[in-house]
């Protein structure tokens, strides 16, 4: 069941899409991220989400959720979250891992989440001594990693050595890319998870793929491209590093 949104807290100081904050008709609080945040956006979190799902990360929860248009009608700072289903993330009580808290995620999930990464394209998790943006939170209660964020996943200008070079588990690339047993185990996890492709295709909601509220305008979104993207785990094109 959808959940609707029936409150508008404020706007979060953060990210690249400043999401809004939430309150659904569950009672429960969302970052949300609307029309402003861009439809490539709003389908690239929802594809990605749903495959990191599929392979067990600890993605922080995320659902579709209905922004009524009564909400911010006549309400101008409300237009970037505009009407409509939008992609929405639960709040949770967590802090952003620091470059000291690497060294407290296990070596098997820092690969986890660097193989992820490498297949979906995403330049977007970076932190060294120097900074950085690892969108990536602890959860102090259960000590537990939390990922978030993958607008920017699918970006048609990846580069490899910057991704190498810069994502904040990059330590385990040379056991990544190094042992077969390893990317034989990734290539099977994600052949896997894209069988549930049809389905996630089919979840996006058509509002996502049109600019505007009549749905006439095309965003700039071409799902075939995402699927190519996907679809070199079943090719010898997934491990190259040129």
């Amino acid at each position: 069941m959808t959940v609707g949104i029936v409150e508008i807290m404020g706007r979060a100081k953060q990210g690249i899409t400043l999401p809004f904050i939430c309150r659904g008709d569950d009672d429960q609080i969302y970052f949300v991220k609307g029309v402003g945040a861009g439809r490539r956006s709003q389908v690239c979190e929802w594809i990605a989400g749903n495959l990191a799902l599929e392979l067990g990360l600890p993605i922080a929860p995320f659902k579709i959720v209905d922004v009524p248009v009564e909400l911010v009608e006549g309400n101008p700072q409300y237009s970037d979250l505009g009407v409509g289903p939008a992609f929405a993330s639960l709040k949770q009580i967590i802090t952003e891992l620091n470059y000291a808290g690497i060294e407290g995620v296990p070596d098997g999930l820092q690969r986890d989440v660097l193989a992820f990464d490498w297949w979906v394209r995403n330049e977007d998790r970076t932190l060294s001594e120097s900074g950085g943006n690892p969108n990536l939170f602890w959860e102090p209660r259960q000590g537990q990693l939390v990922v978030i964020d993958h607008n920017q996943a699918f970006d048609q200008a990846f580069t490899a050595d910057h991704f190498l070079k810069y994502h904040v588990f990059n330590s385990q690339r040379h056991q990544l890319f190094s042992d077969a047993l390893h990317m034989q185990e990734y290539e099977n996890n994600f052949q896997e998870a894209l069988k549930q492709w049809h389905n996630i295709q089919n979840g996006i909601p058509a509002e996502w793929k049109f600019l505007d509220a009549e749905l006439s305008v095309p965003a700039n979104i071409d799902l075939n491209t995402i699927f190519n993207t996907l679809n070199r785990c079943n090719t010898q094109e997934l491990w190259n590093q040129q």
